[in-house]
């Protein structure tokens, strides 16, 4: 018998650009718990923040349970713009290595003020795609606890983690908050 990671709360993996292919933690964690949903975009070669956020939202839509997303590089953008838009029903988010909103030009399309729930922002000081001064101020506007990882550049596949133990443990930790507050927020 397989037992379900979270029976409570649905959690919903969000890919980035390109998707995350087989040796990704995301694709890994899923392989481990098939009960995971995973958001999948029209075309992961084209960075539509609203039509990502929209695509997120349908995902949360087909699961009445609290969500806890776990999101990658541009699909960290995607979570909090859908968190941002209808924060009904998400019991928290992990946002591991974001994308820089200003590398894309969508900064003004992401809220400035704390998201209502419990988030982990997750940086690594030689990520590509982010600066790790920027992850810092982009957690402190989204009133995210900021977690430096080290060195593991954009953390994907290339990073070389496996399953990314570091990751689950938090994971664990954003579940344990999220078990622990109301995740059924007004809407």
């Amino acid at each position: 018998m397989v037992r379900e990671l979270f029976p409570d709360f649905q959690v919903i993996l969000v890919p980035g650009l390109h998707d995350s292919g087989p040796g990704h933690w995301q694709s890994r964690w899923q392989r481990r718990h098939p009960e995971c949903w995973r958001v999948v975009q029209d075309d992961w070669s084209i960075p539509d923040l609203p039509a990502w956020a929209a695509r997120l939202d349908e995902v949360r839509a087909l699961d009445p349970r609290p969500a806890l997303l776990v999101a990658h590089s541009f699909g960290c953008l995607a979570a909090v713009a859908s968190i941002a838009a209808n924060p009904h029903q998400v019991a928290g988010a992990l946002l591991v290595a974001p994308a820089d909103p200003a590398r894309f030009g969508v900064a003004d399309l992401l809220p400035a003020a704390p998201l209502p729930c419990p988030s982990l922002l997750i940086s690594s000081v030689n990520d590509p795609w982010m600066r790790a001064d920027h992850a810092g101020l982009w957690a402190q506007r989204w009133g995210s606890e900021l977690v430096a990882a080290g060195a593991l550049g954009h953390i994907n596949a290339e990073s070389g983690l496996g399953d990314w133990p570091l990751g689950w443990d938090k994971l664990h930790l954003l579940y344990d908050r999220a078990h622990n507050e109301d995740p059924a927020l007004p809407a």
